[in-house]
């Protein structure tokens, strides 16, 4: 077991955040010592990682309570989360594509500038 201390040091996750996710339901099953104090196990490490990467791929947090509600509820919910996990994943995917897009003008933009200093530098050796 892990304090929230060592949970912070381990992940780089702030504490106020790691509180704010287990009030907000998406860490499921934090347990608490005799002075309330909470600890983490591999379980809630497992469960961070998770709902980091839901967020970081901007997974809203009303999403991610749904899909906690479900797991609570058992094996007759893994269709479900596996759509959720489906839709989730194509919303990643389409914005990679948008970002590759988006880089490809910019390599554009910057091989254009390459050709300008080159010219500029090219004058610029004739005078």
């Amino acid at each position: 077991m892990m304090t929230i201390k060592e949970v912070t040091e381990m992940t780089g996750i702030s504490a106020p955040t790691l509180r704010y996710y287990e009030k907000e339901g998406l860490l499921p099953y934090v347990k608490r010592n005799e002075n309330r104090k909470r600890l983490y196990d591999e379980e809630d490490l497992s469960w961070i990682s998770f709902v980091t990467a839901l967020r970081a791929t901007g997974m809203p947090i009303a999403q991610i309570q749904k899909y906690v509600s479900l797991f609570k509820e058992g094996d007759s919910t893994i269709a479900e989360r596996k759509t959720m996990m489906l839709h989730h994943k194509k919303d990643i995917e389409k914005s990679i594509k948008e970002l590759y897009f988006n880089l490809d003008k910019i390599n554009y933009k910057l091989a254009l500038y390459d050709v300008l200093e080159s010219q500029i530098e090219r004058t610029t050796i004739k005078i």
